[in-house]
C-alpha cells in the first residue's frame, strides 16, 4: 500500500460559490495559426459551443463562428495560415461523448469564404446495397490552404467490414482526388513525414471476439504497392504503427491483449519490433510531437500524475518541454500547435487544482506570454490536492486511484464521499481538474475515486476481470477501497456517502444493496438500475456492437441480472436515497430511474430526492439546472454525513423545469 504525497499545512479554503464549479470552460482547445497571426479557440455560448478566432497581437475576437440548429463545432484545426476546418457535433449532456454528425465546414479565419465540404453523413442506397460514408482528416498540408488529406470510409454493411480511401480535398470546393485505396478492410491510413501513405493498419471483422477487436495486419506501401508485414494470426498480440519520423524511423504501439501497452520502433523491412517505452502498470495515453508537428520527441502515461517520457531527449523541443515543466513545479505541461517555422508554440499547463492556462513561447526571445485560461475565475489556491495512491483488493488484485483532500484540512477521520466513475469498460479516473469533485472537497468532503478492475488504461486482462462482474468483483473492488480508506483513519467510518452517475450510479446504488452499513446514503445520477431494461431502453442495444457488449459484460440469464440489479433489490436498501436523471437521457433513459424509484417506494423506502430535468440528458448542461442538482445533493450529504453547506446553498430553483 503507498499513498503519494506529503501533507502540507495551510490555513483554512474560502467557500468558493457554487456557480464556479458548474459555470462552463471558457475556452477549451487552442490553436495558433500557421502564420502566428491568429489564436483559435472553441468556447460554449448557451447551449452549444463556438469557435472564436482571436488577433495575437492584443488577443481581441475578430470573429466567432458558429452552427445553426443547436450544433456545437468540435473537432477543428488550421488548413492554412488563415483558413480553418472544423466539423459538427451534438451535446447529451454532461456525461455522455458528444454525437458527430459527420459535417465539416471551411471558412477564412475573418468569417470569408465559407463552404460546406462534407453534409450529414447519412446513408444512401444504391440498388441493394446501403452505404454510409465517413470524412476524417488525416494531414493538413498547411503550406496551402485550399487543399487537405482526408480518409473518405464507406461502410457497406457487409460482415467484411468497411473501405478507406485517401483522398485529397479543396477546402474551397469540396472537390476530392483519390491518392491510395486501403490494402484490406477496415483501416487507417499512417502518412510519413511528406506525407504520402506510407502504412495502413487494418482489422479483421471475421471471428470476432463478442464486442473485443479481431484480428489485425500492418501493411507497408512502396512504390504504390502494399506488402502486409505484420499479422497478428500469425503471432501474438496486436501492432500499430503510430507515427512516421522525418528521418523515416518508424514508431509503433504493441499490446499483447493483457498487459499495457508497449511504445517502440518498427523495422518497416521485417517488421521486427524493438520496444522503447512501457509500464507494467498503465497504458501510454498519448505521444509527444515537436514543434514541427512532424518528430516524436516522446509519450505520455499515468500511473499516478502524468508523466512525460522523452524517446529523443537531446531533441531541442524535448529539453525546452523539460525546462517549461521545471518553471511550473507540480503542474503538467504540453506542446501545442506551433507556427509554421516552429517559432512560436502553444503551452499548456494545468493540474488537479489548476483548469488550464495557455502561453504562447516564443524561442527566439525564449519568453512566454499568457493568453487564456479555461477557468479564470477558479483561484487554484483555493482548490484541493488529488493524491494517487494504490492499494489491494480481497483477492491480492492491486488497485490504483485518487484522494482528494479538502484544503487546509488533515488527512484524518474525514467525512468521505466514494465516487465510482462510468463506462464502466474503457474509462479510468485521471488527476486533473474536476469541478465536481473540487466541489465537494470545496466542501469538506474527502472524495474517494478508485479505478476497480474492468477499468480501462491498466491493460485488456484488467479491463476483462470486468466483464460478468457488475455488482460482483467490481463492487467488491469498491468496498475494499472504502474499507482501505477507513483502515488508514483517512474516512470516518459514520460519515461515508457513496455517489456516481451513469455506472457509478449502478455501483453507487449496488453499493447500499451489497454494503447496507458502510454507506450513510447513495446518489444515483443518471444512471443503471434494472440490467434487463438495458436491453430494451436506451441507445447500446441499437448496434450489433452495442448488443454484442452487453452480452460480454453484463450476460443474458435473467436470474443473474436480476440478482445483479438495485431495482429488483430495493428492498435491501435501507438507507437514504437521491436519484436525478434527464428526460432526454438516451444511454440510460429516465425509465431506469423510474423503475429505481418504483421499486423502493414499494419497499417503503421512497427517494428524499428525484430529479428529472426534461430537457437535459446524459447529465445536465444548463447551468440553473446543474446548481439546483448540485445544490440539492450537497444539503442532502449535509444532512446525513456532515461538510460544509453555505447559507442559501441548500435550495435553488431550476430554470429548466426540475422538480423534485
Amino acid at each position: 500500500m503507498a499513498l503519494s504525497g506529503v501533507l502540507q499545512a495551510s490555513d483554512a479554503p474560502t467557500t468558493v460559490p457554487l456557480e464556479d464549479f458548474n459555470r462552463h470552460a471558457e475556452y477549451t482547445a487552442v490553436r495558433i495559426s500557421p502564420n502566428g497571426e491568429y489564436l483559435a479557440a472553441t468556447a460554449p455560448i448557451g447551449d452549444r459551443d463556438v469557435l472564436v478566432v482571436l488577433d495575437m497581437k492584443d488577443l481581441k475576437p475578430i470573429k466567432v463562428h458558429q452552427l445553426p440548429d443547436n450544433k456545437s463545432i468540435a473537432g477543428f484545426f488550421w488548413a492554412g495560415p488563415d483558413r480553418l476546418m472544423f466539423t459538427a457535433t451534438r451535446k447529451f449532456g454532461q456525461f455522455a461523448q458528444p454525437g458527430g454528425t459527420g459535417e465539416w465546414y471551411a471558412v477564412d479565419a475573418n468569417g470569408e469564404r465559407p463552404r460546406v465540404l462534407v453534409t450529414y453523413e447519412g446513408t444512401t442506397t444504391s440498388g441493394s446495397t446501403s452505404f454510409s460514408q465517413r470524412v476524417s482528416p488525416v494531414s493538413a498540408l498547411r503550406e496551402d490552404a485550399s487543399r487537405v488529406l482526408v480518409q473518405v470510409t464507406t461502410g457497406t454493411g457487409s460482415e467484411e467490414g468497411d473501405r478507406a480511401e485517401l483522398m485529397e480535398m479543396d477546402t474551397f470546393t469540396g472537390r476530392m482526388k483519390r491518392l491510395a485505396r486501403a490494402p484490406s478492410r477496415n483501416c487507417d491510413f499512417v502518412l510519413d513525414a511528406d506525407d504520402k501513405p506510407a502504412f495502413a493498419n487494418c482489422a479483421d471483422n471475421k471471428n470476432r471476439d463478442s464486442f473485443t477487436e479481431g484480428h489485425g495486419q500492418v501493411y507497408r506501401r512502396v512504390d504504390g504497392d502494399w506488402t502486409q508485414i505484420f499479422d497478428s494470426r500469425e503471432t501474438a498480440g496486436r501492432l500499430r504503427v503510430s507515427h512516421v519520423d522525418p528521418d523515416g524511423t518508424v514508431y509503433a504501439v504493441q499490446h499483447d491483449n493483457a498487459k499495457p501497452n508497449v511504445m517502440g520502433r518498427l523495422d518497416p523491412q521485417t517488421g521486427a519490433f524493438t520496444p522503447l517505452d512501457s509500464d507494467p502498470r498503465v497504458d501510454m495515453l498519448g505521444e509527444v510531437i515537436a514543434a514541427d508537428g512532424k518528430t516524436l520527441i516522446g509519450v505520455t502515461r499515468m500511473p499516478g500524475k502524468p508523466e512525460v517520457r522523452y524517446i529523443r531527449e537531446e531533441h531541442p523541443d524535448a529539453q525546452l518541454l523539460a525546462q517549461l515543466s521545471a518553471a511550473f513545479p507540480g503542474q503538467y505541461v504540453s506542446l501545442g500547435g506551433a507556427t509554421l517555422d516552429g517559432n512560436k508554440m502553444v503551452v499548456s499547463v494545468q493540474s488537479d487544482r489548476n483548469p488550464g492556462e495557455f502561453y504562447l513561447y516564443d524561442k527566439s526571445t525564449k519568453q512566454a506570454r499568457y493568453l487564456v485560461s479555461t477557468r479564470r475565475w477558479i483561484d487554484p489556491e483555493q482548490m484541493s490536492e488529488m493524491r494517487p495512491f494504490t492499494m489491494t483488493a480481497r483477492d491480492g488484485v492491486t488497485l490504483s486511484g485518487y484522494l482528494t483532500v479538502p484544503k487546509g484540512r488533515e488527512l484524518k477521520g474525514l467525512p468521505m464521499i466514494v465516487n465510482p466513475h462510468g463506462g464502466p469498460h474503457g474509462p479510468r479516473d485521471l488527476w486533473g481538474f474536476n469541478p465536481e469533485v473540487q466541489l465537494f472537497a470545496n466542501r469538506g468532503y474527502l472524495v474517494l475515486q478508485v479505478d476497480f478492475r474492468g477499468s480501462g488504461g491498466y491493460g485488456k486482462a484488467f479491463e476483462q476481470m470486468g466483464y460478468g462482474e457488475w455488482g460482483g468483483t467490481m463492487q467488491d473492488d469498491v468496498t475494499d477501497a472504502t474499507q482501505w480508506a477507513i483502515a488508514q483513519g483517512y474516512a470516518d467510518p459514520e460519515r461515508i456517502c457513496i455517489y456516481g452517475a451513469s455506472y457509478g450510479a449502478y455501483a453507487a446504488l449496488m453499493g447500499a444493496v451489497r454494503e447496507p452499513d458502510l454507506y450513510r446514503c447513495t446518489v444515483g445520477y443518471v444512471g443503471v438500475y434494472d440490467l434487463r431494461l438495458m436491453y430494451s431502453e436506451g441507445d447500446i442495444r441499437e448496434s450489433d456492437t452495442g448488443g454484442n457488449y452487453l452480452e460480454s459484460v453484463i450476460g443474458k440469464d435473467r436470474s443473474k441480472l436480476d440478482e445483479r440489479s438495485p431495482a429488483a433489490r430495493a428492498d435491501e436498501i435501507k438507507i437514504p436515497v437521491f436519484l436525478a436523471a434527464g428526460g432526454r437521457d438516451r444511454r440510460t433513459p429516465p425509465e431506469q430511474t423510474d423503475a429505481m424509484e418504483a421499486a423502493l417506494i414499494a419497499a417503503g423506502n421512497a427517494p428524499r430526492e428525484n430529479i428529472l430535468e426534461p430537457k437535459e440528458g446524459h447529465g445536465f448542461y444548463e447551468v440553473p439546472a446543474r446548481n439546483n442538482i448540485y445544490s440539492k445533493m450537497l444539503a442532502f450529504f449535509g444532512e446525513h454525513i456532515g461538510g460544509t453547506v453555505p447559507v442559501g446553498e441548500s435550495r435553488t430553483e431550476s430554470a429548466s423545469g426540475g422538480s423534485d
